[in-house]
């Protein structure tokens, strides 16, 4: 499974969660300007037939990466039982100027340590590196190859690109040649230098597995999958080509332990690029929104819809008085192009979107009522944010086997539902192999609205064999499609 490495862990084991970033944690004690341009790096090319020199390429680009060390500071606040001030203990040691027992108070700083790696991409000081790297970092110590040390200043970080950028204060430093990461093939060559565990300037290689690899969570990268050796500390160091060029910043790696198993992500070089001139820029990263809630097409969705191919991102959510919704984007569209570019997968969509500035106007091809459209929508900004009477039940029939009631005004208002919808009591035959179960909303029936028992049943009666339908779970929204005989 993917993983990732908290700032708090301890020496002696490395905790396990969700996604792997390569922050190598070495214990817990007590107690603007623009980039000039990079230099360039000599290509070093195999010879026909041979083996790739690695050593030679070891050697020119070693001196780029830096080593990257990170102190945070945990505060944290005790309380005790005798800290209320109703409490008569409290009252007296007010009297006498002594704190309280056990009142609360600041405990000891826990001071965190970790280790992550970087590269410099410009000859005055600035790097490149892992977000999570320098994550609530209250120190930030960088290391070259030469035993120099420096105090790093953050000028900002992108944690939905895992991108941060850095600053020292030198000239003259080695700065990295950047590549193209989309000319970049599979099975090629690659090498990885970082600092796993700590152990500076660490060289590994292997070759690129996969390209455009799409990842759980909320990431705008589509990687590039590798099977050069990743190791806790490697987050932030350079993926190079043959040519001694940067094509990616090493990232995450797929394991059930927290250490290389042999599948390691980097984030494409032009994604972290953009997210650079931003942070010198502004300090900050913004991003067109265009107001949806979107989910995969797959080969059922396909069908009930009326395409030849599952693909595409289908709106299940349009934002209120959103960009989308001012477009004329509605519930049950499918998006499959922004400014001619296809989306493949939905996990495209945000990418595509996320890439452009806030205020940019981008032309949509949208699928709706088995006919292509096309719309444009003016993109606004994303921010980091992340919706006692008896009441009347019903079967809809043997089509659909729902037990169904309808929604009160309060209930509507709580879930954040306009328009009435229908709950779910019980879901029996088609509908329950579709997944759908107790408590989803159902909102539309074949990209039909749905507010009232007598409106479900005309819905399931006239439909076909294939049947879209739109539930709501939690605060998330999804289509289904329920097949009938």
């Amino acid at each position: 499974m993917l993983r990732s490495f908290p700032r708090a862990m301890l020496v002696a084991g490395i905790a396990v969660i969700a996604f792997t970033g390569c922050l190598k944690e070495t214990g817990i004690s007590t107690t603007h300007a623009n980039a000039s341009a990079p230099e360039a790096s000599p290509a070093v090319a195999p010879a026909r037939g041979s083996f790739p020199d690695f050593a030679s390429l070891a050697e020119k680009v070693g001196p780029s990466v830096v080593n990257i060390g990170v102190k945070s500071v945990d505060r944290r606040r005790i309380r005790s039982p005798f800290g209320n001030e109703d409490d008569p203990f409290f009252e007296f040691f007010r009297r006498f100027g002594m704190p309280a027992p056990g009142a609360e108070r600041e405990e000891a700083p826990q001071i965190s340590q970790g280790v992550g790696s970087g590269f410099i991409v410009s000859h005055d000081g600035y790097i490149l590196t892992n977000a999570h790297v320098i994550d609530g970092a209250s120190e930030v110590t960088v290391k070259l190859t030469d035993k120099r040390e420096f105090k790093a200043k953050v000028i900002g970080s992108d944690k939905r690109s895992d991108v941060a950028l850095i600053k020292i204060d030198a000239n003259n430093l080695p700065a990295v040649r950047t590549g193209d990461a989309g000319r970049a093939r599979v099975g090629e060559w690659v090498l990885a230098v970082g600092s796993p565990f700590g152990f500076e300037n660490t060289v590994t290689a292997g070759i690129i597995s996969a390209k455009a690899r799409r990842l759980d969570g909320d990431n705008y990268a589509n990687f590039i999958q590798t099977d050069v050796a990743i190791n806790p500390g490697n987050s932030g160091g350079p993926l190079f080509n043959l040519n001694g060029e940067v094509i990616g910043i090493n990232s995450q790696i797929y394991s059930g332990t927290g250490q290389f198993a042999g599948i390691s992500f980097s984030i494409p070089i032009e994604v972290a690029l953009k997210v650079r001139d931003q942070l010198l820029k502004t300090g900050k990263v913004s991003r067109g929104k265009l107001g949806v809630v979107i989910q995969g097409v797959d080969a059922e969705l396909a069908q009930s819809f009326g395409l030849e191919k599952a693909a595409g991102a289908l709106v299940s959510l349009v934002e209120p008085n959103g960009p989308a919704a001012k477009a004329g984007l509605q519930a049950g569209d499918i998006i499959q192009q922004v400014d001619g570019v296809d989306v493949e997968a939905s996990t495209d969509l945000p990418r595509l979107i996320g890439e452009r500035a806030p205020g940019e106007t981008v032309r949509l091809k949208v699928w709706r009522d088995n006919s292509r459209r096309d719309i444009t929508a003016k993109l606004g900004e994303q921010t980091d944010g992340k919706v006692s009477k008896e009441t009347e039940k019903a079967e809809t029939g043997g089509k659909l086997g729902l037990s169904v009631r309808e929604l009160e005004s309060a209930e509507l208002r709580k879930l954040g539902i306009t328009g009435g919808a229908l709950l779910v009591e019980s879901a029996t035959g088609a509908s329950a192999k579709a997944g759908i179960r107790q408590g989803d909303v159902i909102l539309a029936v074949n990209n039909q609205r749905v507010s009232s028992i007598e409106q479900l049943r005309k819905l399931a009666d006239a439909a076909g064999n294939r049947v879209p339908v739109l539930i709501q779970r939690g605060e998330n929204r999804q289509y289904v499609v329920v097949k009938l005989n």
